[in-house]
C-alpha cells in the first residue's frame, strides 16, 4: 500500500497565506507520491464561535481554496470531515485510552480559552482526540501542517502508541496504528502583517487572502507597523522582521538581503518595499484566483469531486473501524 497522507482546515474562514505555505503547500507537494485524503474539518469549526447560517458557505469555500490551489480530484481525495462520521465514532473509542489532564495542559487549549472564554466547551477540550481520529482512521502516516500543529501531531503518536501497546493482535510486525508524522513545507510559518505572531483568521488584518486583489494586498501591506528605515542592526522580531520574511519568501533571499543592506546604510523607503512585495504576492496569487473562477462556474465538478471523496474515505474508514471495535472486544 502506498503511504497515506492526511490533512484538513478548518471552516472559519477563506484561506489565507499562512494556511497556504503552513498546510496547502506541503498538500501539493504529497499528492503526486501519495495515497492522499484531504478535508474540511467542519466538526473542529465548531469548537469555537461560529454562525450557523454561514457554515455551508464557509465549507463551500475551502473546498474552492483547495482546488484552486492545485489540489487535484485526480491525483487526491477531498472531502468533508462530518459527512464521514466514522471519524466521531474512532475519537470516543481512543478517548477511552487517553487521559483528560494530558489534553488540559496543551498550549492550544490554554491559548482558545484566552482567546473566547465564554465559549469553552467540551468539545475544545476534545479537539486532539478528534483530530487524532482524523489521522488514524485512514493510518495516515504524513501530515501537513504548521508548526502550530505539532503538539497535536505528538498527541495523535501517543494514542496510537497506547491503543496499539493496550490491544495488541499477536501479530509480530504488525500494529493498528502507525505513528504520524508531520510533513514540513519549506516556508511552513508565515509572519502576522501585525507585528508579531503568525497569520492568523481569527486575527483581524494579520493576513492576506488567497482571494485578495492588488488594491487590497496593498491596504493590507500598508498598515504593516515599520520603523524609521534604518539602524545598526536587523531588527529580528517585529513589524520590520515579518516584512523582510515576506520578501524573502515571495521575492527571495538575494533580494531580502539587499534590503537588510540598505537598512544598514542609506535606509529601507517602506512604501517602496511595500509596493514591490505588493506585486510579488499578487503574481503568485493571480493564477489560483484565475483557476478558482473556473469551479466557481463548474459547481457540478466539485460535487462530484466531494462524492468521489467521501465515498473513497468511508471505505477505508469503516474497515480501521471495524479493526479496533473487534480488538477491543466490542466486535466478536
Amino acid at each position: 500500500m502506498d503511504k497515506r497522507v492526511f490533512s484538513g482546515i478548518r471552516a472559519t474562514g477563506r484561506l489565507h497565506l499562512g494556511n497556504y505555505f503552513g498546510a496547502v503547500k506541503g498538500m501539493l507537494e504529497l499528492q503526486d507520491k501519495y495515497d492522499c485524503i484531504f478535508s474540511v474539518v467542519d466538526l473542529h469549526t465548531i469548537t469555537t464561535p461560529f454562525e450557523p447560517k454561514t457554515l455551508q458557505k464557509k465549507i463551500r469555500e475551502v473546498v474552492l481554496d483547495y482546488l484552486a490551489a492545485g489540489l487535484d480530484p485526480h491525483k487526491c481525495h477531498l472531502m468533508i470531515q462530518s459527512q464521514v462520521p466514522e471519524h466521531l465514532e474512532l475519537a470516543y473509542l481512543l478517548s477511552t485510552v487517553y487521559p483528560v489532564s494530558r489534553l488540559e495542559d496543551l498550549p492550544t487549549y490554554k491559548d482558545k480559552k484566552l482567546q473566547h472564554p465564554d465559549y469553552v466547551n467540551l468539545a475544545l477540550l476534545y479537539y486532539p482526540v478528534l483530530m487524532a481520529a482524523d489521522i488514524l482512521v485512514y493510518k495516515a502516516e504524513l501530515v501537513p501542517v504548521g508548526l502550530d500543529q505539532e503538539p497535536h501531531i505528538e498527541i495523535a503518536r501517543e494514542i496510537a502508541r497506547k491503543f496499539n501497546r493496550m490491544f495488541p493482535d499477536g501479530t509480530k510486525d504488525h500494529v493498528t496504528f502507525p505513528e504520524p508524522q508531520r510533513f514540513i513545507t519549506k516556508e511552513e510559518y508565515v509572519p502576522s502583517l501585525l507585528g508579531s505572531g503568525k497569520m492568523s483568521k481569527s486575527v483581524e488584518g494579520s493576513f492576506i487572502l488567497l482571494a485578495d486583489d492588488q488594491a487590497t494586498i496593498k491596504k493590507r501591506l500598508a498598515a504593516a507597523p515599520t520603523d524609521k528605515g534604518f539602524g545598526k542592526d536587523i531588527p529580528q522580531e517585529g513589524g520590520v522582521a515579518n516584512l523582510l520574511k515576506m520578501v524573502e519568501i515571495f521575492q527571495g533571499q538575494d533580494k531580502r538581503a539587499k534590503y537588510e543592506q540598505k537598512y544598514l546604510s542609506t535606509g529601507i523607503n517602506y512604501r517602496a518595499l511595500k509596493e514591490d512585495l505588493a506585486n510579488g504576492i499578487y503574481k503568485v496569487l493571480a493564477p489560483i484566483q484565475e483557476k478558482r473562477k473556473y469551479y466557481e462556474a463548474h459547481p457540478a465538478l466539485v460535487e462530484g469531486a466531494l462524492r468521489d471523496g467521501r465515498d473513497y474515505a468511508t471505505k477505508i474508514a469503516s474497515q480501521t473501524l471495524m479493526e479496533v471495535k473487534q480488538k477491543m472486544g466490542l466486535l466478536a
